[in-house]
């Protein structure tokens, strides 16, 4: 058994079964092992911001991590940003990232790189292994350190992986339980919220279940507080049966609106809020300075127990918490837009659905009128980097074959991991894919006013900046030479019949949805 035959038994031997890949001359053997070993599937991303984003989707729904296998510095480097969006979302992935050979690595040869450097910003956890013999051990470890919810790079020298490794496999290493909230601070939890101030729990972490929804929904009516999540959720249960929460809003003058008059803020699960930027003459932290801030509950803490105590400790056992109900949303009809599309989703939502959202300004609408749509999971940005949706797509519909997975995708957003699509055909992965296509860095316009940049009028270059027409992007056609039947919408009529004809086969479809822009710039 060479080593790398022997770290991908030790991955399997620790419950990782899955390797998204792009690989390269360096990590052939490793290529190679995963035809002569069983247990591990290896789905091929053509970009490695595919393969990065692809373990993120997985993982989240997965409650594993998978395995990335990427080539070299410039390979982990194109994997960074969607590296970046799990780690902000505690989001847990291996990153077996290849290397020369150790007698290679003097020459100066054109692939040559700091990966450390490169790995360092995203990594909680990172190891060179430089023996074939360490290399079952030293994956066994990066393998413990991803299933505590961080991301693990180990880098695998060629001839490492080529060489004999007599010890073979490593078994499992054991899991570090998860860390339980002191009864102490519990305690003074509890006191807050029956002190009658004016307060609210912010919730985040890795997963806000429905039934941790309820016991916080048990919260709200026992004690008169409020229940907030954070902007970019990571994974959130939503829908009829699911409590009533709010959601922070993104931009910073209404979160300081949304929080200004609390006494309290109790965190669970999620920092303590600030503007996504710096703008001119607005705060970077949104609460009020009179508000007091208590942390009760890091990310990855056992955030069930924690709230399952807190309802003890309040005597808010018998409370009843106010859920959202199944209320089908009538199809809408007349122009296609952001709200008409949003209503439409919620029509036509399967039970059990998996919404990925990276629809940027198009989707605005879209949360709150899915609050009565069936029971599914929603999916966030968390990092801000763009070019999460398609890949997490692809992710969770690996992690989820019986779950339709709907993504919902800005155009210029989707540009950055269009590859996705080729994966999603090669994997007949059932996704439904809805590009908002408005033809603009629409996002860009309104930040654009919001920075006061030029006093907020952008000239002829500064709006060219923003406009991703001329040409128009045909994603009909891109789709269609990537392997999946594709159909484009224009009003919210079209869309009806082709979502549900998507919602209805089971594999992959695209529809470019031809939706007008928001004009932040009219008044300008």
């Amino acid at each position: 058994m060479n080593g790398a035959e022997s770290l991908v038994e030790t991955l399997v031997n620790n419950n990782i079964e899955v390797c998204f890949t792009n690989p390269g001359t360096s990590e052939m053997h490793f290529v190679a092992a995963l035809d002569s070993l069983p247990g591990m599937r290896c789905v091929l991303g053509l970009f490695e911001g595919v393969v990065s984003g692809a373990a993120d989707g997985y993982a989240r729904m997965a409650h594993k991590p998978a395995a990335t296998l990427l080539h070299l510095g410039p390979g982990l480097s194109n994997a960074l940003a969607n590296i970046h969006n799990a780690k902000k979302g505690n989001v847990p992935m291996l990153n077996i990232i290849g290397e020369h050979a150790t007698y290679h690595q003097q020459y100066e040869t054109p692939l040559t790189s700091d990966i450390e450097g490169i790995a360092r910003s995203v990594s909680h956890w990172f190891h060179t292994s430089d023996s074939a013999k360490k290399i079952a051990e030293d994956g066994a470890k990066a393998a413990q350190a991803a299933f505590n919810n961080q991301i693990a790079t180990l880098v695998l020298p060629a001839d490492v992986s080529w060489n004999d490794n007599p010890q073979g496999s490593a078994p499992a290493l054991p899991l570090t339980e998860q860390n339980k909230v002191s009864q102490t601070d519990i305690d003074i939890a509890a006191s807050i919220l029956k002190s009658n101030a004016s307060t609210m729990i912010l919730v985040g972490g890795p997963e806000i279940t429905v039934a941790q929804g309820l016991l916080l929904g048990k919260l709200r009516q026992a004690c008169s507080i409020r229940i907030c999540v954070e902007t970019f959720p990571t994974r959130i249960g939503r829908g009829a049966g699911s409590a009533e929460i709010e959601k922070l809003p993104y931009l910073a003058e209404m979160a300081i609106e949304h929080l200004r008059d609390l006494d309290n803020l109790i965190l669970i699960g999620a920092p303590s809020p600030v503007s996504f930027f710096a703008y001119p003459n607005v705060p970077s932290v949104v609460t009020q300075e009179r508000c007091n801030v208590f942390s009760l509950a890091q990310a990855n803490d056992n955030l069930d127990n924690c709230l399952q105590n807190l309802v003890v400790a309040v005597g808010a056992d018998t409370a009843e918490a106010s859920c959202y109900s199944h209320l089908p949303t009538e199809l809408p009809h007349g122009e296609l837009n952001s709200l008409s599309m949003a209503q439409s989703i919620a029509h036509f939502l399967p039970e059990q659905a998996i919404l990925v959202d990276e629809g940027a300004t198009t989707t605005i609408p879209l949360w709150e009128v899915c609050n009565s749509a069936a029971t599914h999971d929603w999916l966030a940005l968390t990092g801000g980097a763009i070019g999460f949706g398609l890949p997490a797509a692809v992710g969770a519909a690996v992690a989820c074959p019986d779950r339709k997975v709907i993504c919902l995708e800005g155009d210029g957003s989707a540009m950055y991991t269009i590859q996705s699509l080729w994966t999603m055909a090669r994997e007949n992965l059932d996704i439904t894919v809805i590009i908002c296509n408005n033809q603009k860095y629409n996002i860009l316009e309104l930040e654009f006013v919001r920075t006061g940049a030029n006093n907020e009028k952008p000239g002829p270059k500064a709006a060219d900046m923003l406009d991703i027409g001329r040409p128009d992007m045909d994603f009909v056609e891109i789709a269609n030479g990537m392997g999946i039947k594709a159909s484009r919408a224009s009003t919210a009529k079209e869309f009806n019949r082709q979502l549900q004809q998507a919602i209805a086969i089971k594999g992959p479809m695209l529809i470019d949805a031809i939706v007008p822009p928001l004009n932040f710039l009219a008044s300008k």
